[in-house]
Formats: C-alpha cells, sequence, structure tokens
C-alpha cells in the first residue's frame, strides 16, 4: 500500500485494491508505465510515502516515468478500486474520496482519464501490462475485465 512503481516494455505491473485507488499511467511512444497503490486522498502535510496520497502520488509517479523514459511524457491514465469494503450505507466513504480527489487532480494536470472500474463492494487486482499498455482488473468469481 502506497506504492510506486514503474516499467517500461514488457514489465508486468501488478496492486490488490479495496477502498484504495488503483492508478495507472502509460506513455504509449516509451512504452513507460507506472502503477501506483493509492490509500488517501490529501497528505496534509506528510510526503512519506509519496504513492501514500492523492496529491503527493501523482506528480511522483510522473517523474519516475519521466525519468525511465528519458524525455518528456504524455501519459494517459485508468483507475480502478475505491469500493465501499464493509457495505455501509454511507455515502462519503475514503473509496469515494479517492475517486473524487485522483480524477481532480488528473484533470487539473491534463491527464486524459481513459476509463476506470471503481466502485462496488469488492476488492480487485489490477493489472497494467507495459508492453500494449492494458489494464486488466480481476474480481474473484468473475471474468478478467479490460481497460
Amino acid at each position: 500500500m502506497g506504492e510506486i512503481t514503474v516499467a517500461r516494455n514488457g514489465g508486468v505491473l501488478r496492486t490488490l485494491l479495496g477502498s484504495c485507488i488503483g492508478l495507472a499511467l502509460y506513455d504509449r511512444p516509451t512504452q513507460v508505465g507506472g502503477l501506483a497503490h493509492i490509500v488517501l486522498p490529501k497528505s496534509r502535510g506528510k510526503d512519506e510515502p509519496p504513492g501514500k496520497f492523492v496529491d503527493t502520488c501523482i506528480p511522483a509517479l510522473l517523474s519516475e516515468m519521466k525519468t525511465l523514459a528519458g524525455r518528456p511524457i504524455t501519459p494517459q491514465a485508468r483507475i480502478a478500486g475505491g469500493a465501499n469494503m464493509f457495505a455501509t450505507k454511507v455515502t462519503d466513504t475514503v473509496g469515494r474520496q479517492n475517486i473524487e480527489a485522483c480524477e481532480r487532480l488528473l484533470a487539473e494536470l491534463r491527464i486524459p482519464l481513459e476509463s476506470r472500474h471503481c466502485g462496488g463492494e469488492k476488492g480487485r487486482r489490477m493489472m497494467l501490462d507495459t508492453t500494449t499498455g492494458t489494464v486488466t482488473i480481476e474480481i474473484v468469481g468473475a471474468d478478467p475485465i479490460k481497460l
């Protein structure tokens, strides 16, 4: 949780999600991809680990991807997670806050959000294939979903 990882051309990145958000960024020209497991929407002055919070994660992930690419990047985003793991009737859950914060910051940074698989009451596995940029979502008892 709270980790950031990047790879290029052939690496497959994976994470498991509940109420946390999985953010996949992919730059097609360089085949550089990044995956983050974001726990909370705001850092409130904390900066370690940067992958834990939406507001510190996205800039850190972009920086690591640019370093690996060796040139400027123009990534596209896909997000998953934000489940209400405890089946409560509360609508302003941590999962919902994470989704909204991530979508808002991506929009501010003009990073296109290509697809999302968010909400619900079940956890998921998220995988990013850096050869193709394909994100696969797996939920127990369901067929895999390609984003």
